[in-house]
Formats: structure tokens, sequence, C-alpha cells
């Protein structure tokens, strides 16, 4: 059973020696950047890092055995939201991820929960049978909802031997499956899909169309809230480290990256209290945990994870709904 920091660990390794080691300095000696929040618009909740699969490149390792984050519950959810209405936080969003969120036995009641609370909703699954099982009962949730809950569904490519390659053999034709029974439930489908290192971000959203007309789904390619597309995430690649003056140098900004505006809640295995993490790519690394509240979380995060530079800064991806 895979409860460490293992991935973590290579991935600050394999960007080499001396990186992303002081949180304040990268390796040549420069201040390293940092990122305010600005605003909490979306939480994230970890649900658990349990999934019914176990894909190649998952960046949190889920697995059918993998518990280092356990199952959240719907009171750890409903503390969450009681902090936000109470201090009056502007967030829109509330999104629900994994491991497989559907596995979590809470997951109707955490939904229902963050919707009565008036919040736009957004929950990541791989649209397989821990979704499919629940079935008349999600729906009768769901429906009168669908303007503010949203299911994007992992499609890692619009072709399917891509996708089987990473989620394994079957894989594409069960993800239909929930795609097609979320479709004749007339609720909302948006799609998390991956731009391969060799194609244009134009040609994959070109070839993602015409599946999608093909399946006849109604998700529209060219929207990218719609059709999120990230980077590939490569445990063993090399990146560097982000400074100061990289602002000015990629004409990027700190207040658009996902932690200036976004948090996770995590509940480690045999904690005793949920914790709230920078963001949703780095929970099991101690020093991006924040806090156990949406106060004690809301200060600067330091940019010392190749996470980091890869998938937000140089990748220009967020998790959250754009």
């Amino acid at each position: 059973m895979s409860t460490n920091a293992s991935p973590f660990a290579t991935h600050r390794a394999a960007a080499g020696p001396g990186r992303f080691v002081d949180p304040f300095v990268t390796a040549d000696g420069s201040p390293r950047a940092s990122v305010a929040q600005t605003a909490l618009e979306t939480l994230w909740f970890n649900t658990g890092t349990l999934c019914n699969i176990a894909c190649v490149n998952c960046y949190i390792e889920s697995s059918p055995t993998n518990d280092a984050l356990a199952y959240l519950s719907l009171e750890d959810v409903t503390r969450y939201l009681a902090e936000i209405a109470e201090t009056g936080l502007p967030t829109r969003e509330i999104g629900f991820t994994g491991g497989e969120p559907f596995m979590n036995p809470d997951i109707l009641a955490m939904l229902d929960a963050a919707l009565g609370a008036g919040h736009q909703v957004l929950v990541l699954t791989n649209a397989m049978r821990p979704m499919l099982r629940w079935g008349e009962r999600l729906s009768d949730l769901a429906r009168p909802h669908r303007d503010r809950l949203t299911f994007r569904v992992s499609l890692d490519h619009h072709t399917r031997a891509v996708h089987d390659a990473e989620r394994g053999t079957g894989s594409w034709d069960k993800a239909w499956e929930g795609l097609d029974w979320l479709r004749d439930q007339g609720l909302r489908v948006a799609i998390a899909g991956r731009r391969l290192a060799d194609e244009s971000e134009g040609a994959a959203r070109q070839a993602y169309g015409e599946l999608f007309r093909a399946r006849g789904q109604t998700v529209d390619a060219e929207d990218r809230s719609t059709l999120v597309l990230f980077p590939e995430m490569e445990a063993d690649r090399a990146v560097p480290e982000i400074t100061e003056a990289c602002w000015q140098i990629l004409d990027r900004a700190p207040e658009q990256m996902m932690c200036a505006t976004s948090r996770m809640v995590v509940r480690r295995k045999e904690a005793a209290e949920a914790a709230v993490v920078a963001c949703t790519l780095t929970p099991y690394d101690p020093q991006f945990e924040l806090g156990q509240t949406l106060d004690q979380a809301s200060g600067s995060v330091q940019l010392n994870h190749p996470f980091c530079a890869q998938f937000c800064v140089l990748g220009g991806a967020s998790c959250s709904a754009p």
C-alpha cells in the first residue's frame, strides 16, 4: 500500500541537484517566486486517494490500494462550507477530486451540501463503475441542479489507444458508457484531456471535436471550460525553478496561478483532522500544508515544487473551471 511521499521526492530529485530545496531561494541564489492568495474562488475537496483504476501517469498515484489520503466525511465538508459562509469568502466553485470521488460513501451527501450552499459544483470522475453504481440516486440529485453541477470526465486522449495505454485495456469503452449515461440523464459534461507533446492545441481540439460529434456528445471542443487540455506531467523531466524575475521574462503574473484563487482540503491517513493544502497537485508535500482552517491557509505560497513550474507557470494550466 502506497502511503508515503515518494512520488514527490522523485519529482524533486529529477529536477536536478540542489533544485526545489530552499523555499525562498533557488539553486542559483535567486529569490524564489511566490504567489499571494488574492481571493478564495475555488475550494477543492480531495475525497480520498482510493480509485478503481491505477493510471500510469497519475500525479497523486491514486489506485485501488493507495489510501494515503483517507476518505473525507460529510462533516469535514460542511465544516469548510460553514467557514466560507460565516466569513463571507467569495468562493464561487466547490470542486471534488480524488482518487475517484464516487468511491467515497458520502459523495452524494457532499454534493448535496455544496449545492445547497449555493455554489457551482465541479466533480472530477472517470465515469466508470463507481459513478454508475449510484444510478438513479445520482440522477435524482443532479437533475434539479444541472445548471450548477458539472461532471468533468477524464478522457486522456481523443484516441482509444492512448487512453487505454494510460488507464488500462477496456477503460475507453467503460468511460464512454458513463459519458453516454450522463448525456442521457441530461447532465452537464466537461472533458479533461491531454495534449500530447507532438500535437498542437488546435489539432487536439479539432480531433476531440470530431470524436464528440461522432459519439453524439454536445461538448464544445473549442470551449476551454468544457474541454480542458492539461500538459503532460513527466516525473523524470528536469524543469527550471521559477524566480521572481521569471514573471516578467515569461509575461506571466502571480495572480494567474492556481494557488492565487484556490485551496484544497485533504485528510491524511490516521490524521485527527482535515487540513488545507495549497493546491490539487501537492497534497503529499508537507511544506504545502497551510493550516486546518481556510483563514490559516490564506497566505502566500512559495513555488518550491517542480509541478509549480511544469503545470502552472510554464504549462499555463489550472484545475479550476475558467
